[in-house]
């Protein structure tokens, strides 16, 4: 798996809120726009969805969410959290945790 030879730092947009996906405690309603106005004006949107979430419409119904990233490490950020294999591999590290089976990280060698 290639993704593991990156490198990963802080960065400014590592350290700002990150956008929330689902439901909190202050449910704010995202930004609907026609389809029709997101092709007349797609890079408008673009930036607009940087930083909220926009749902694009058409005949007034949801169908899609276009999800804009302000950094080429946001564009990594959301791969890596959207990658199956990574998914998997979080998750069986997680049961085996929980099962009593980690390695603390103290033990491993440097």
């Amino acid at each position: 798996m290639t993704l593991a030879k990156e490198k990963f730092t802080s960065s400014r947009s590592s350290r700002r809120g990150k956008r929330k996906h689902g439901l909190t405690s202050r449910v704010s309603q995202p930004r609907r726009v026609a389809l029709a106005k997101v092709k007349d004006d797609l890079s408008r949107y673009l930036r607009l969805a940087e930083s909220e979430e926009v749902v694009i419409t058409r005949h007034g119904r949801p169908a899609g969410v276009l999800i804009g990233f302000g950094t080429e490490e946001d564009w990594f950020e959301y791969r890596l959290e959207h990658h199956p294999e990574f998914l998997r591999r979080v998750a069986r590290a997680r049961a085996d945790i929980a099962a009593g089976r980690g390695t603390r990280l103290e033990d491993v060698p440097a």
